[in-house]
């Protein structure tokens, strides 16, 4: 813990796909796929990685004119590229631009993040394919960012930075069945008393088992009371709103209905009736 950073100082893609950096597996396709890429930079690409920024969510009406009158503000241009599709020609929303001075870069980086370009509010951060060993481009199911809608987040980056994970102390991944086991072979039946019963869902399944016996119990007492009481006598009392009580259990809510029936159901308190409650299931 004492080293962690919430910026990647290298591109991982297991761990670029967790909020905290701790995955062991890969949760989604694109990072299994990021994590069989092997890329490698452009080597076509000119110019200084360490004076050049990445500029992203760009509108895609905005031209290199437009960008070049609003970051020339921060220092002398050398070279920018918007990056454009070779085919259709149209803008893809992101461009490359080169500074001359260093201290450029720092002011252009810390004022122009979020800045208002064209009705859109653009990223800006450092150029990572040629400066973060172990890159793997979005295309490939790496990047950093992304939104929440695509379910590819990544995360160590300035927009989505990793956070801090929880110390569990030493030990705690054992307790938790996960440190003995080899990542590299899949969990099997066999397993289950090694590992304990909550990492295979039984608990799970119990209290489904324990709620249906509750259920099947309940309807069966109910249909006892009925038949019970149609073969000694027909209720005297209708029910009332005011006799309708609300009782919350810990699996759902029962209403309790009670009924004065004659003395003649209960003939050793012939003054005072005994009420008898039935059960009735909720509407769905």
């Amino acid at each position: 813990m004492s080293d962690w950073c919430p910026i990647a100082k290298d591109y991982n893609p297991l761990k670029a796909g967790s909020i905290d950096g701790t995955d062991v597996e890969p949760h989604d396709r694109a990072v299994w796929r990021a994590m069989s890429a092997r890329y490698k930079p452009n080597k076509g690409v000119v110019g200084d990685p360490l004076l050049t920024l990445f500029v992203a969510r760009l509108n895609p009406q905005t031209t290199e004119d437009k960008l070049q009158i609003v970051f020339s503000k921060y220092g002398d241009i050398r070279r920018l590229r918007l990056v454009r599709d070779i085919v259709t020609g149209f803008s893809k929303g992101y461009a490359f631009i080169e500074y001359k001075e260093e201290r450029s870069v720092s002011r252009a980086r810390r004022d122009a993040d979020k800045l208002v370009v064209d009705q859109h509010e653009v990223f800006v951060d450092f150029e990572q394919e040629r400066t973060l060993r172990g890159w793997v481009p979005r295309r490939l199911g790496g990047g950093l960012g992304g939104k929440k809608e695509s379910g590819q987040l990544r995360f160590g980056g300035r927009d989505r930075p990793f956070r801090k994970p929880i110390n569990l102390g030493p030990g705690a991944t054992q307790e938790r069945g996960l440190g003995e086991r080899d990542r590299g072979e899949p969990r099997v039946r066999g397993d289950r008393r090694r590992y304990g019963e909550s990492d295979w869902g039984s608990r799970d399944r119990r209290d489904y088992r324990e709620r249906e016996r509750d259920r099947v119990r309940t309807q069966t007492a109910e249909l006892c009371l009925v038949t019970k009481l149609q073969e000694t006598e027909e209720m005297s009392n209708p029910v009332s709103p005011e006799n309708r009580v609300d009782v919350e259990t810990r699996d759902k809510t029962t209403w309790f209905f009670l009924a004065n029936f004659s003395p003649h159901f209960c003939p050793r308190q012939q003054e005072s009736p005994v009420p008898i409650v039935t059960t009735l299931p909720l509407e769905p």
